[in-house]
Formats: structure tokens, sequence, C-alpha cells
């Protein structure tokens, strides 16, 4: 949940203060929106913490109605701090109403995008590392030194070794001979584990 203080200006000096909790559904992050743009708020203040600012960060911007700022918790946490999260919020609202709060940078939306999408190919990437040498550790466990013949297991001629040792190959020459092919006759045997 999120608890939201709406601080609007009574007079010069006096600001109203309004606490609410929110839950952090997608129809409730929208809900929330909808109160804020409401009550005519201008500047969204929110605490970095986790991954959980993320929905509503990214529901206010989109909105463009307001100023919305991510709170360095770096600095924040050198703030005197309150014992809860509604009382931590109200004080996080009084800190930015008087411009002691530092914002965290938060990249564009295409740059985020890219970053996602950039993490996502790092990660496939190992993953299908871990499966190659995974598929090595099994081929050699079963006695077959595939690596001695391809130096790529998964290159055209390790592709094609793999693929008669999965239809039965049982002599280095049944093994090796796809590969051949493949690699125009410069493929070595495979060796045969003890």
């Amino acid at each position: 949940s999120m608890s939201t203080p709406s601080m609007t200006p009574q007079g010069k000096v006096r600001a109203k203060t309004e606490v609410t909790t929110w839950g952090a559904t997608n129809r409730q992050v929208k809900a929330l929106t909808e109160h804020l743009v409401a009550q005519g708020v201008e500047s969204v203040v929110m605490e970095a913490t986790g991954g959980f600012w993320k929905p509503f960060f990214y529901e206010f911007e989109k909105a463009g109605r307001f100023e919305v700022v991510l709170a360095n918790p770096r600095h924040v946490r050198n703030m005197p701090r309150r014992k809860s999260d509604v009382s931590d919020a109200a004080w996080l609202a009084q800190l930015a109403a008087h411009g002691l709060v530092s914002a965290s940078f938060v990249p564009p939306a295409p740059i985020r995008a890219l970053r996602d999408l950039t993490r996502t190919r790092s990660t496939l990437v190992r993953q299908r590392s871990a499966q190659v040498l995974r598929l090595e550790a099994v081929v050699q466990d079963a006695g077959v030194k595939l690596s001695d013949a391809a130096s790529n297991i998964m290159g055209a001629s390790g592709r094609a070794m793999l693929g008669a040792l999965a239809d039965g190959g049982q002599s280095a020459e049944q093994i090796a001979a796809p590969g051949q092919r493949s690699a125009g006759g410069q493929v070595r045997r495979p060796g045969r584990g003890p």
C-alpha cells in the first residue's frame, strides 16, 4: 500500500494535509492518480524503495499533470525518520514542500525501454551459455568428448555431430561423419571417454 499526504495551499503559510492509503494494483494506482488530479496536486514526491515505486511513478508520469520527484534514498536516509509509513509519507511531503528532497535520476521512457531490452538480451545470452555448457557436460558424462572434435559444439559441425549422436551413432566415425561433411572434412574425430 502507499500512503499519500495531499498538501494544498491554505493562505500564504499553511497547507491542508490529507493522508490516504492506497493499494498497488493497476486499478488502485489509476484511482490514486485520478484522486491527485482531482485534489489539484501539482507535485508528487515518493521514495525509491526496491521496484515498488515504478508503477506509481510511470502512471503519474503518464498523467502529465504533476511534477514527479523520486526521492534519492541516500539523501532521504540522512533525514530524520518517523515510526510508520504514514508519518514517513507526511514527513517526506513536508521536506519536499521546503525543497529539501533531491531527486534521483529516472531516464526517459525510451531509454528505460532500451535498458529493459538490453537486460533481457543479457539474461537470454547468459541462459543460452549455461545451457550449452550443460549440454557439453551431459555429452561428456556419456563418454563423448565432443569439444575435441569441434571448437564450437553449437556450430554447424557440432550440431551435426550432436544430431548423429542423438540418432544413435555409436562409433566415433558415425558421430564424426556429419561434422566432417559440414566442415569440409576438417573435423577431428571425437574422443571416447573411459
